[in-house]
């Protein structure tokens, strides 16, 4: 997806951001196993958030290996288990689709990356489909409902942030308890509809120049991607709303061993990476946080 729900920065213990790793190490080694290397490319924080909101109350048992991004140093990861294999073809489905929205989204010449991943990807994504049908989709039918919404073009909000809200909620469908289910919903759906946004106000400049669909521009009339001070005093009004459900339904069920990065993400997280776009730093941040990974700096 988009990389912009994450662990924050100096809040959680390094206990915790090594379980963190785990989790993150075993969804890339269970879309390995499932789907082949080309599919480890897909990886990244949001898939790993996901994994743990499917995944129960306990860690689960964890091996060790050596991989690409570490070729001489074992490293521990989770091993896979049904909520990874969910995880796994959820986040397969996602990815695919995100690269066909790519496509749409650009002219020939400027679309030729995202045909030529999403061509890669489309065998995991047939198989992946295959196994989760309902999920496959209810994916498809929403980012068809939202490519309306975006050819009308619409200037509200609410339309196109509830159908990738509904797309993420759906992730919870196979779920077998139902105030689990329920929860897992209300809880992706409003971390759902928070993305939507968030990416919207961070593609703002890039969108102005080319004239591209933007839901935040047409709602708050900006001009050049720029801010007027009351719009962005209402827009973080409509995020931290989405917060506040988010949190809400957190508190309904009992996540164990991963409440910890829960909460630290969503009570602190999310609202450090929304101000982080809205002053225009999160890119340049986020650059610097995948050089010290490159570097061994950090660990996850």
């Amino acid at each position: 997806m988009y990389g912009y729900v994450r662990p924050p920065a100096g809040i959680l213990s390094e206990e915790e951001l090594e379980r963190f790793r785990r989790m993150y190490c075993g969804l890339c080694h269970t879309l390995g196993q499932r789907y082949g290397t080309a599919a480890r490319f897909i990886l990244n924080y949001d898939f790993t958030y996901l994994a743990i909101l499917l995944s129960g109350g306990d860690e689960g048992p964890s091996t060790a290996a050596r991989c690409m991004v570490s070729p001489l140093k074992k490293r521990d990861y989770l091993c896979t288990t049904d909520a990874l294999a969910l995880a796994a073809d959820e986040s397969v489905i996602l990815a695919y689709w995100q690269l066909r929205d790519g496509v749409a989204d650009h002219d020939w010449l400027h679309g030729m990356k995202y045909r030529s991943l999403s061509a890669v990807l489309e065998p995991a994504y047939r198989k992946a489909s295959a196994a989760r049908p309902a999920f496959a989709e209810s994916t498809r039918r929403q980012l068809a409902h939202l490519a309306e919404l975006e050819a009308q073009p619409c200037a509200l909000l609410d339309p196109p942030a509830d159908a990738f809200a509904s797309l993420l909620g759906a992730a919870a469908q196979e779920v077998d308890h139902p105030v689990r289910r329920r929860v897992l919903e209300q809880i992706l759906y409003h971390l759902g509809r928070w993305i939507y946004l968030i990416d919207a106000a961070d593609d703002l400049k890039k969108d102005a120049k080319t004239g591209s669909y933007n839901p935040v521009a047409l709602r708050y009339g900006l001009r050049d991607g720029v801010w007027t001070p009351e719009c962005r005093r209402e827009f973080t009004a409509t995020l931290d709303h989405s917060v506040h459900m988010i949190t809400t339904a957190l508190e309904l069920w009992d996540f164990g061993v991963w409440t910890p990065v829960l909460e630290s993400t969503f009570y602190t997280g999310l609202f450090h990476v929304g101000k982080s776009v809205l002053d225009g730093t999160f890119r340049s941040i986020r650059r610097g946080q995948r050089k010290k990974r490159k570097n061994g700096e950090e660990t996850a």
